[in-house]
């Protein structure tokens, strides 16, 4: 047959070799994305348990982005702060230059598809103006107090054919200073929004939530940005939590968060403290070598999702990591990695820092898209407003260069036969190839446990590479050109039935 990049290997035949049993396989609902587990479950239990979770369609689209923008500003950006205080001056927000347009255009030239702005950073400085804080960009004398940088984020993305994601940050400094955050107050039933003097909304429904006082403001908070803004793609939380005395931490309203968002924006992704996606464990941007989209969790806190073993444990989902979680699993969780990392040392704008050179994001984007996780690039804004000249150069040399580490797939007009546990790509002629990508089917899960790439020579098939986790997307680097007409995938372990998706082969052009 005429080779396609959707290679599959059917349910049908797939892995027969192995006597894995096969079974129906489809895109998920939002019930079959966690499956509880029994504290008897055996290791085939678990596995077995684990090869019938599915992706959510939210999923499935944010796994398909592969790279997308961080945008840390805020006051930060003007006191040269990392985490900021709470107390700051408003009026230090003045970024006279402000072009979202300039933001918008350059990252789509370097290859991003969504992008995030720190809406609300841990200092509590809020990007529009709201009903609810002082804090915020409605305080400063910069635009005459009718700046809102969220609108012009969110206008000018949606204009550059860019998807939209929002950072609320739980912790907040101000809200601290002010007596509502962390101040012991008992969760109670909450109207959401809750309405104030010479309000003008008319909501066509009201949300009752159980919220601390603190857990309330972040609700308000969240029902501004997800109702006044337009569409939002992903929401995204961290867990930190505000420089305040241990005993006074606050405990978040996470169910109720999650909640709303789902109501309010049911097509985003929630991050990274959240049901749909994961924070890889470091900031460095790379992600395991064999990194699992379905891996045990325990709640939290509330509904917190949460990892049954700690976030950086090296290994999160293979079958001897089920069976040492299984004592604190709750569910096994299609839960995806997201890979953080900023451009520059910091996450927010430092005269006095450059950008990682184009190798090294390279190696970082190999590292992350690479190995089934999803890149999120941080490039902080100016105190102009601006992206740096230099980080926009870099963004297009970063992706320039990925382009020319996989140029045109040598498949695309090559033939292809699958059998039990085997896809083969005859490529008409000779060709040489260092670089071989390979996606699994995820809408019937992440099957593949280990796999090898073969090329026919010398009148035998011969073993180029191997690895373990395919999933979304595993790339493969090797270390010299290999030379060969026809190509193989052979599955050597997995967990059901495999579906490839992918079995790219390039030549770099670096």
């Amino acid at each position: 047959m005429t080779v396609s990049r959707r290679l599959f290997v059917t349910a049908a035949t797939a892995l027969a070799v192995t006597g894995i049993p096969t079974m129906a396989a489809a895109a998920s609902d939002d019930r079959s994305y966690r499956i509880r587990v029994s504290p008897d479950d055996t290791e085939a239990d678990l596995v077995r348990t684990a090869s019938h979770v599915r992706p959510t369609a939210r999923q499935i689209a944010w796994q398909s982005l592969e790279r997308t923008a961080f945008l840390h500003f805020g006051v930060n950006t003007f006191t040269g702060l990392e985490w900021g205080t709470g107390d700051e001056d408003p009026d230090v927000f003045q970024p006279t230059g402000l072009d979202t347009d300039q933001w918008a255009a350059a990252l789509k030239d370097g290859g991003f598809r969504l992008a995030i702005l720190t809406v609300k950073h841990h200092d509590g400085f809020v990007l529009y103006p709201s009903r609810y804080t002082d804090h915020s960009v409605a305080s400063s004398s910069w635009r005459d107090g009718q700046g809102d940088v969220l609108r012009s984020f969110s206008e000018s993305m949606r204009r550059h054919g860019l998807k939209v994601g929002v950072y609320i940050s739980p912790a907040d400094e101000n809200q601290y200073l002010h007596g509502v955050y962390a101040n012991g107050s008992a969760r109670s039933p909450r109207t959401i929004p809750t309405l104030v003097a010479d309000d003008d909304r008319t909501p066509d429904r009201f949300h009752t939530l159980d919220a601390t006082d603190y857990g309330a403001h972040m609700l308000n908070t969240l029902y501004e940005v997800l109702t006044e803004y337009g569409p939002v793609d992903e929401v995204w939380f961290d867990g930190a939590q505000g420089h305040i005395p241990p005993e006074k931490v606050e405990s978040y309203d996470w169910d109720s968060w999650y909640t709303l968002v789902r109501t309010l924006a049911p097509d985003a992704a929630i991050a990274v403290t959240g049901p749909d996606l994961r924070w890889v464990g470091n900031e460095s941007g790379m992600a395991r070598e064999d990194e699992w989209s379905v891996i045990p969790v325990k709640e939290n806190q509330y509904g917190r999702t949460d990892w049954a073993m700690s976030y950086d444990t090296p290994d999160e989902g293979s079958r001897a990591a089920l069976v040492k979680a299984q004592p604190a699993t709750d569910y096994l969780q299609w839960w995806p990695a997201e890979c953080d990392v900023s451009i520059r040392d910091g996450w927010f704008y430092h005269a006095d820092q450059q950008p990682k050179s184009v190798d090294y994001l390279t190696e970082i984007y190999f590292g992350s898209v690479g190995r089934n996780a999803v890149l999120l690039l941080n490039v902080p804004p100016d105190t102009e407003g601006l992206l740096h000249g230099t980080d926009v150069v870099r963004l297009r040399e970063f992706r320039e260069r990925i382009e020319r580490e996989l140029p045109q797939d040598l498949t695309a007009r090559g033939r292809t036969t699958s059998a039990p546990g085997r896809v083969t790509v005859d490529l008409g002629t000779e060709h040489e190839v260092d670089r071989i990508r390979l996606a699994e089917d995820i809408r019937h899960g992440q099957q593949v446990e280990s796999f090898v790439v073969e090329a026919f020579r010398d009148g035998t098939w011969t073993e180029v590479t191997g690895a373990g986790t395919v999933g979304a997307s595993r790339i493969l680097l090797l270390s010299a050109p290999v030379r060969a007409r026809r190509w193989r995938l052979r599955v050597t372990q997995a967990r059901s039935a495999v579906q490839i998706k992918e079995f790219g082969l390039y030549r770099s052009r670096v």
